[in-house]
């Protein structure tokens, strides 16, 4: 599996040993608010979480999602990845961020490196976003990244409607 790598940043699959990590991320404000609650109520939870789904999803598609690093102190700042979700037909890009690195550009830099290896590398035609309608920094990033909105959708087993983005890598 590949390592991504960017001017400030260094995106490696998440792997058993991001689960404090992943388990702090997922449980931080704005990820139970705009994303959901997972109920990752441990470490030892995220260890298999990150087991069963996700390295699951990497042994099944050749990509997932990636902890995104600092590269000059080596800590984990967020995730962003490449998804196959249940009810929608184009892979998914989705990226989220601990709270005290927000605000520094490395959504924006990790989903941009992300996207060029979708379409280099693995040569996606498309990818697509979901995000709730009132997450505007989300948005905002979506629509930086080159994604048009498309319509709404509602994944299955979920109560919200999503708005769906997507773009054209190639053709």
């Amino acid at each position: 599996m590949a390592v991504i790598e960017t001017q400030r940043l260094e995106l490696n699959p998440v792997q058993s040993n991001d689960a404090e990590f992943i388990y702090a991320l997922q449980n931080s404000p704005k990820w139970l608010k705009y994303i959901g609650d997972r109920n990752i109520n441990s470490v030892d939870i995220a260890r298999n979480y990150i087991l069963e789904k996700m390295e699951a999803h990497y042994k099944e598609h050749g990509y997932g999602n990636y902890a995104v690093f600092e590269k000059q102190s080596n800590k984990p700042v967020g995730t962003c990845g490449l998804f196959n979700r249940p009810g929608l037909e184009v892979v998914d890009i989705g990226f989220a961020l601990l709270p005290e690195f927000e605000g520094n550009g490395y959504g924006s830099e990790a989903a941009f490196a992300l996207l060029d290896y979708a379409k280099n590398e693995l040569r996606l035609q498309k990818v697509s976003a979901i995000v709730l309608p009132d997450n505007k920094t989300s948005v905002n990033l979506i629509q930086r990244l080159g994604l048009s909105f498309i319509k709404k959708v509602q994944l299955p087993n979920d109560k919200a409607w999503l708005d769906y983005y997507e773009i054209v890598l190639n053709e």
